[in-house]
């Protein structure tokens, strides 16, 4: 599901499940983190991320899991280590978005560099429907960017914004029509692998020690919150709700 091509100084990783909106399992994280080992290791100069289909990443594949066995932990420690080895690529990387970023998909886009998105994405906290906890970094994201009210406002609703008002609130980058997206995002792309690596990699370095005192320790508590949350209620009874493609009906337990 995970597609790595390369092009001179240029890769171009490629989520290509669009059946399941390039939805992660722990298989997929794996194979995800062997494609950005393999881009770094070809020495390219830029990478390009980017989903296939309507998606960009609408998060974790829970379709077939249980609550009950679930090791939490487990997927979101191996999805923290994908995080930081991207956030770590010693090139500028860029993120084509479009459609669903959510959840683990949120942390795909945290970790990148520069992210451009289409203005219809959809970006957010879906978790209100699962009794689960938003994760890979959102809290800080949302805190840092939008400020505690707004943050919270989405947490609680679970209204998704558009890639345009995501944009226009500094969450990302820049919003351009979907058509458009992978064009431009590939022309940015090609003049960042033609310019000066290594003082792009100092700017890198200079904004991750600004962003990690923040990012990292929230991702941890976001994890410890998770597997805490597993086992009420309410986190049962919305994993069974998004399976069986109904309604949850929480009792706040």
């Amino acid at each position: 599901m995970i597609r790595l091509q390369l092009d001179g100084d240029i890769a171009e990783i490629v989520l290509d499940a669009p059946g399941r909106l390039n939805a992660l399992d722990r298989a997929g994280v794996a194979e995800l983190s062997d494609a950005y080992r393999d881009a770094e290791a070809a020495g390219v100069r830029a990478l390009l991320l980017r989903g296939e289909g309507r998606a960009f990443c609408a998060g974790r594949d829970i379709s077939g899991v249980d609550p009950e066995t679930d090791d939490v932990p487990g997927y979101l420690g191996e999805f923290e280590a994908l995080m930081r080895r991207m956030a770590a690529f010693p090139a500028p990387t860029f993120a084509a978005v479009q459609g669903a970023c959510l959840g683990v998909g949120l942390g795909l886009a945290i970790a990148t560099d520069v992210v451009y998105v289409a203005d219809d994405a959809k970006i957010g906290s879906p978790f209100a429907g699962l009794g689960a906890l938003l994760d890979s970094g959102g809290h800080a994201l949302l805190f840092e960017r939008l400020g505690a009210h707004r943050a919270l406002d989405l947490v609680y609703t679970g209204e998704l914004m558009s890639g345009a008002e995501a944009a226009a609130s500094g969450l990302f980058s820049r919003a351009v029509p979907r058509d458009e997206l992978d064009g431009f995002t590939r022309e940015r792309v090609a003049r960042a692998a033609q310019g000066p690596t290594q003082a792009f990699l100092a700017s890198k370095r200079i904004v991750a020690g600004l962003r990690d005192d923040t990012l990292w320790p929230t991702v941890a508590a976001e994890t410890a919150g998770q597997e805490a949350l597993r086992s009420t209620a309410d986190y049962r009874e919305g994993f069974a709700a998004f399976q069986q493609k109904r309604r949850p009906r929480f009792e706040g337990r």
